[in-house]
């Protein structure tokens, strides 16, 4: 399952990818788009941004209101309705119940 512009990345990232897509998956029908620097991933609509580099993952969660809470780094309004939220994940341990909560509210918001 590992994508492309993962494999470059440590192996640190490679999990975390993995852990994350496994957990994404779980929500319901999901496409994943590689694009060329980003994976998209789409249920109606994208919903979910992931950004691979060397050492961690920025993901970009959509939303209809911004996220307030420390873990977000970078929040854009992209549209009237639409806000990206940046979140950096270093280790696996960071896929928690907070982070899949607004996994599952971009995905139903977007599916």
């Amino acid at each position: 399952m590992t994508n492309s512009l993962i494999s470059s990345s440590e192996q640190n990232v490679q999990d975390i990818y993995e852990v994350l897509i496994k957990k994404v998956h779980a929500l319901g029908d999901i496409t994943i788009e590689e694009k060329k620097t980003s994976i998209h991933v789409k249920a109606r609509s994208a919903f979910l941004g992931i950004h691979p580099k060397k050492k961690f993952l920025d993901i970009n969660i959509v939303t209809a209101n911004p996220i307030d809470a420390p873990r977000v780094k970078k929040t854009e309004q992209v549209s009237a309705n639409r806000f990206h939220n940046e979140v950096r994940l270093e280790n696996v341990d960071q896929i928690d119940t907070e982070l899949m909560a607004w996994i599952q509210q971009a995905y139903q918001l977007l599916s």
